[in-house]
């Protein structure tokens, strides 16, 4: 028998952003830490994080225990693939969903809430979004701590690569799609 998702759920607002910044930042700090050298971790802020454009678009989702912001996440019908409003390389360019896949972006889950189903709820919520306006794929760049949920969610590794910060560091991140089961 399934359990009841005990979370509320509503599209991000503007309102949000400080509170979705401190989930980002706690969610690195500690989620990242088994899996990366501390400065590894310390240079993820640097491409990761949040792009207010999801936020804008109204393709951002914020995940509530009472009032707490304590998980988030968001899909995007633009070229981006993954970084924050500070990330070199970005682009607004509108997605063809009839020949491209939609960007799953930006999932961070409080630490204390983890493995209660808000990553898969934050998924389920962008693959439903992006399919009624025509995507059948979609694709995300994962962190070494999100890459199992994406494989339990049917998430295939595209390639494993690094992302470079300024002073060098090196940060691994897998790219993995998803192509929607026939409903």
């Amino acid at each position: 028998m399934a359990t009841e998702f005990p979370f509320s759920v509503r599209r991000a607002t503007a309102d949000d952003l400080d509170g979705l910044h401190q989930v980002m930042e706690l969610s690195m700090a500690q989620l990242l830490d088994p899996f990366l050298t501390p400065q590894q971790v310390a240079a993820s802020s640097e491409i990761m994080g949040l792009d207010s454009r999801l936020v804008e678009d109204g393709t951002y989702f914020v995940i509530l225990s009472g009032n707490e912001i304590v998980g988030c996440g968001g899909w995007s019908r633009r070229e981006t693939l993954f970084g924050g409003n500070h990330t070199a390389g970005r682009s607004d360019r509108l997605l063809d969903p009839a020949s491209e896949p939609a960007r799953v972006r930006a999932m961070y889950t409080h630490p204390e809430f983890t493995r209660r189903g808000i990553g898969r709820k934050i998924l389920e919520l962008c693959e439903g979004d992006a399919a009624r306006e025509g995507f059948s794929t979609f694709q995300l760049m994962a962190t070494l701590p999100g890459e199992p949920l994406y494989r339990a969610c049917g998430y295939e590794v595209i390639e494993n690569c690094e992302a470079a910060t300024s002073d060098g560091t090196r940060v691994p991140l897998v790219r993995m799609e998803k192509v929607a089961s026939a409903q």
